[in-house]
């Protein structure tokens, strides 16, 4: 059954997800934007717009949308979007 209320705001995570992740990462794969869209969890979905974010790869952002309904915690420097440019500059990540 459709609500007026919660699809329209699915439907509206789901559009900004894939917006961030363009903007992050490029281009994404249609199958991705496939299981977006097969997304019914509004908590899920806001979710994954913050670690699309926040994640500082490709790689960490697709262990976080593979890792399912059970994750909750975006911790650490895996979600540091600006780790990368600190590590050449003394941040925490300075090798």
């Amino acid at each position: 059954m459709f609500s007026f209320e919660t699809d329209p705001l699915l439907v509206n995570d789901r559009e900004d997800l894939i917006a961030v992740l363009r903007m992050r990462f490029g281009e994404i794969p249609g199958e991705l934007i496939e299981k977006i869209y097969d997304i019914d969890e509004m908590n899920t979905l806001q979710r994954l717009i913050l670690a699309a974010a926040n994640a500082v790869n490709w790689k960490v952002f697709m262990e976080e949308f593979q890792s399912g309904d059970d994750s909750f915690r975006l911790l650490g420097e895996e979600f540091n979007p600006l780790a990368d440019i600190l590590k050449g500059r003394g941040g925490s990540n300075a090798v």
